[in-house]
């Protein structure tokens, strides 16, 4: 891999920050685990750096996961749906998308509340031949318990379920009790999302008949690149190029992603607007933008991987970095050099990039509106919303919808019309799987952003095993509970009628 600089403006800030770097002897304490190089207090970094020792472990590992797999389909399962949130479910999400042809299973990775999603699975005439993935570190997640609750109270059969999760984990008993298949056991120095060269994502892919070690191969091989002296180390030098941009205010980490690896833009978004969004910084990820010289304003600072399609309207003189890739196996080289440049980049903003203090508020919220009823919210009109954005800003759509509705096209496609109209980035999220992604960089630096949230109407509804909510309420409370945590940061958010936003 290649790592080739074209900075411009701020070229002489990056080389300061990189030889400030080299002082602090960065590469050196990351590796050694050093987290004063973050933050005095070890607290949600002391135990989350097993990410850069992981890699020979999982290596050790492959057999066992193939042949976990191999024996999931002899016993004639013959799909998987993959329950997690987040961390738990992004990479996996990855390796089903690049290798669908793969020599193993289909898998539907299941990140979401909404009804329709889990009647589609539900209703599958196969549902008694695919096996169910819960996947959790701590086995609490609301979404992912649910999921597997509703599960398997209509199969109750042991040999359907396994899950990845970390020691202590609330999935363990509830596997020991009910006879799972396998509990994967991930090492629990691994934050969720510094966790794709884990179990949490490798299994998956696994399951799919990705190959998981020629992936894994690629990473081990840039990892000699990731401990050279700072100005000669590919994922110093990104971070640092990621942090000083955004501090300069182009802040709009835009990537532009070869074909080939374009899937792998979603891990990206989480990984780095929840590493970097807080105490009223960070990075923000704009990735699945369609490529367009009247949405590229100042605030734009490009990553371009490969030879992605869009790369001729980038600016003249934009300050940007192209990484090379030779095929789609260097996925496993992209991700070790993304998680180290993004842990760098914290180091240069002065934010610990391993902890999320904001994604408790609305779950909060969510459990409050659960316990003493969804409320009314008033709906705001399109056009009010667009004029609230301020130069530097991006227009950040929040939709409560089915992901693989045809309708998240139709917003997909209004969204980039309006970001060409009026010149701003534009950000999607599909909730409630945006509350475990870009939902911390939200309420982490709530002023740069116009915040469009939209809720769809549920044709049919799925009751939660145990609990007295059903999934559409579940849906409709992390919803208002969002909205709630947003406007008690100040952010500007407003709920907009679907069918308005689309016609807007």
């Amino acid at each position: 891999m290649q790592l080739s600089p074209a900075l411009g403006p701020i070229h002489q800030a990056v080389t300061q920050s990189i030889e400030s770097l080299a002082a602090r002897s960065a590469v050196e304490r990351m590796w050694q685990g050093d987290h004063t190089l973050w933050a005095e207090d070890p607290t949600e970094i002391s135990d989350r750096l097993g990410w850069l020792h992981v890699l020979d472990q999982m290596n050790a590992s492959v057999s066992e996961m193939e042949m976990f797999a191999a024996g999931v389909r002899a016993d004639g399962l013959t799909k998987a749906v993959i329950c997690g949130m987040g961390g738990s479910s992004l990479f996996p999400e990855v390796l089903a998308k690049m290798f669908p042809y793969a020599d193993g299973m289909p898998i539907t990775i299941l990140d979401t509340t909404d009804p329709a999603a889990l009647d589609r699975v539900l209703s599958d005439r196969e549902i008694t031949d695919t096996l169910f993935v819960g996947a959790s570190k701590s086995g609490t997640t609301i979404e992912t318990r649910s999921q597997l609750e509703t599960f398997w109270s209509r199969l109750q059969r042991g040999s359907q379920f396994t899950v990845i999760t970390d020691p202590g984990s609330a999935l363990i008993p509830l596997s020991d009790q009910n006879g799972f298949r396998r509990v994967f056991l991930n090492p629990a120095d691994v934050g969720g999302r510094f966790s794709a060269l884990t179990y949490f994502g490798l299994l998956p892919g696994a399951l799919a008949g990705a190959p998981i070690a020629r992936i894994l191969g690629t990473a081990l091989d840039l990892r000699p690149a990731l401990k050279r002296t700072e100005g000669s180390n590919p994922g110093i030098v990104l971070g640092a190029a990621m942090a000083v941009a955004a501090q300069q205010g182009q802040d709009k980490l835009t990537l532009l992603l070869d074909d080939r690896i374009a899937p792998l833009g979603a891990w990206l978004e989480q990984l780095i607007a929840e590493s970097t969004g807080k105490d009223g910084q960070g990075i923000v990820p704009i990735v699945d933008e369609t490529p367009s010289a009247e949405a590229y304003g100042p605030d734009r600072f490009f990553v371009v991987v490969g030879e992605p399609r869009g790369a001729e309207h980038i600016p003249e003189g934009a300050p940007r970095i192209t990484l090379s890739l030779a095929d789609e196996l260097e996925l496993g080289a992209q991700v070790i050099l993304w998680e180290f440049a993004t842990a760098a980049a914290g180091a240069v903003l002065g934010v610990n990039p391993f902890d999320q203090p904001n994604v408790a508020s609305a779950k909060i919220a969510t459990s409050e509106i659960l316990a003493g009823g969804i409320p009314a919210i008033p709906l705001s009109p399109v056009p009010a919303l667009i004029e609230q954005l301020r130069e530097g800003d991006y227009l950040n759509l929040l939709a409560y919808i089915d992901g693989a509705s045809s309708s998240a096209d139709r917003l997909r496609r209004k969204l980039s019309e309006l970001g060409r109209r009026y010149g701003v980035a534009t950000t999607f999220g599909v909730g409630p799987r945006y509350l475990h992604s870009t939902g911390q960089l939200h309420k982490g630096n709530p002023d740069n952003f116009v915040a469009i949230q939209i809720v769809s109407d549920d044709r049919t509804d799925v009751p939660v095993p145990g609990e007295r909510f059903t999934f559409g309420q579940l849906k409709a409370a992390q919803a208002a509970g969002d909205y709630r945590a947003l406007q008690d940061v100040g952010a500007r958010v407003g709920r907009v009628v679907l069918t308005e936003f689309l016609d807007a």
